[in-house]
């Protein structure tokens, strides 16, 4: 135990993260169905012809065989999935807008990249499934983000380590509610959406796995960074004089 490290910041941050998930109550808006005059999208003028309220699901033809009270209530789960599925898109978006630093720039970006096409293919796969159970699902992206049980982080530029954190933190949440999903699914017998959902848990899996290596604690660039910094070292600060053609 002598030649334990004490706790350093890529440690606290990971602590911060499930911290914050021992206060997360996902909640699912089992009962957000149909017109709501609050809602953002739900109340304009228009002249379209209206076949079905947003988040209700048809009575009949959906042609999947499994009665109407399952699949609302497992296409409304499903809509909140792909709902904050959206908003993990748009902060991965941001991120990968925002990629900076020597091991930031090229490596983080390439990471995020992947991130935001899996997390693409991911709100097809549910909006799919949401579509085929016969419920309409939501596509305006501020009512998205009102029946999301993540929430995108405020506008702003902040550390590298605050957006993965962030990042991370929306991770672990999604695979939190989808496995009560794909456990309610188990019990109502609706095995379609139990393979969906395994599919995509699988994948959140494997992003938070890449997100939370990241923030670990060992670093060669951390090691290069104490070499380069440590009192006595070769290098030192070496301030350019202010006409060096080198600055």
């Amino acid at each position: 135990m002598e030649h334990m490290e004490p706790m350093t910041q890529p440690t606290m941050d990971i602590n911060k993260v499930m911290n914050d998930l021992t206060n997360f109550e996902g909640q699912f808006n089992l009962t957000k169905s149909g017109f709501d005059p609050t809602m953002p999208g739900h109340n304009t003028d228009h002249s379209m012809i209206l076949r079905q309220q947003p988040r209700t699901a048809k009575r009949v033809g959906a042609g999947i065989s499994l009665p109407y009270e399952v699949r609302l209530e497992i296409g409304l789960m499903l809509d909140d999935h792909q709902c904050a599925l959206t908003v993990a898109l748009h902060q991965y978006n941001k991120h990968h807008w925002m990629s900076e630093g020597a091991e930031g720039f090229i490596s983080l970006h390439e990471l995020l990249e992947e991130h935001i096409a899996k997390t693409q293919k991911h709100i097809d796969m549910v909006g799919e499934r949401v579509a085929r159970l016969g419920v309409v699902p939501t596509a305006h992206p501020v009512t998205q983000h009102e029946l999301s049980y993540i929430k995108h982080e405020v506008e702003g530029r902040y550390s590298i380590r605050d957006f993965l954190r962030n990042d991370l933190e929306h991770e672990l949440k999604l695979q939190q509610m989808m496995r009560q999903t794909i456990a309610r699914a188990h019990e109502l017998h609706d095995y379609g959406t139990v393979q969906v959902l395994e599919e995509v848990l699988v994948d959140r899996e494997d992003l938070g796995y890449h997100l939370y290596s990241v923030l670990e604690d060992d670093t060669l660039v951390r090691g290069m960074g104490h070499i380069m910094t440590a009192a006595g070292n070769l290098a030192g600060n070496r301030p350019m004089a202010p006409d060096s053609k080198l600055q």
